[in-house]
């Protein structure tokens, strides 16, 4: 049976934690979702797969044909698309024509929005009423970097309160779920004792609803990862290795045999 957003809060009330994973193909959200990933996220980050040094500069029709790929090889998992900068922020209207395009052209069940200031939540609010299900971050937001930089946020008691109202705010505005990248687990632990929809942590310690981290971070595909991010398997030095093999024996006449 497929995810949907009000699982998410249902599991939340039972205490279920829930797992997310980003993906950008076909074939690596397949995997995702067969393994039994509960929400797969299309995400900016892969910008970084794509080449680019930050997720500014992808757009949002990069966006949508990787979302179409990976739209085509999920059948259980949630899918969240990640709306690129400069694509929601202008106006309202800019928004819902963007979120709106995820939604129809990708098959997509939700999209992702970053920030939680006072034009943003009521940008999620009339997202919401236009029947798009909008997933909120709030804490560290990439698409700010040369703003806030990749520093941890909230580490004062000003900022702290700061983020949990933009996420309290957010759940106003009809968010279903948050992600907090970034913050002290002891302000994360606050926000998802504070809101009755789901919090998702990156970086954010142990006590959010689920976790999601990069997927090319997981298999050490990426050349380097953030500090709070998990190696379970180095498949760089996999490939590398399979493929050094591969070229050794076709200089040598090995293969094919």
């Amino acid at each position: 049976m497929a995810v949907t957003t009000r699982q998410l809060i249902e599991w939340k009330q039972k205490g279920r934690p829930i797992v997310a994973l980003t993906a950008w193909d076909y074939a690596i959200a397949q995997i995702l979702d067969t393994a039994g990933v509960d929400l797969i996220l299309v995400g900016d980050t892969m910008a970084v797969v794509l080449g680019y040094e930050t997720t500014l500069p992808i757009t949002l029709e990069e966006m949508l044909h990787h979302a179409k790929a990976v739209r085509r090889a999920v059948k259980r998992a949630l899918m969240v698309v990640d709306l690129p900068f400069l694509t929601y922020q202008e106006s309202q209207e800019q928004a819902i024509n963007s979120a709106g395009r995820v939604l129809k052209e990708t098959g997509a069940q939700a999209v992702k929005l970053e920030g939680g200031y006072p034009a943003m939540v009521e940008t999620v609010a009339r997202l919401v009423q236009a029947g798009i299900p909008v997933m909120g971050h709030v804490g560290l937001t990439p698409q700010s970097i040369h703003h806030t930089g990749l520093r941890q946020q909230g580490k004062t008691e000003e900022a702290g309160e700061r983020i949990l109202q933009e996420a309290i705010a957010l759940e106003q505005a009809g968010a279903f779920c948050i992600v907090l990248e970034h913050i002290p687990p002891e302000l994360a632990l606050h926000i998802t004792q504070k809101l009755s929809i789901p919090t998702i942590g990156i970086g954010a310690g142990p006590h959010c609803d689920g976790q999601v981290l990069v997927t090319s971070d997981v298999l050490a595909l990426s050349e380097k990862q953030p500090p709070f991010a998990k190696v379970y398997t180095n498949l760089r030095e996999t490939i590398t290795k399979a493929v050094q093999d591969y070229s050794t024996e076709v200089r040598e006449r090995k293969f094919p045999e």
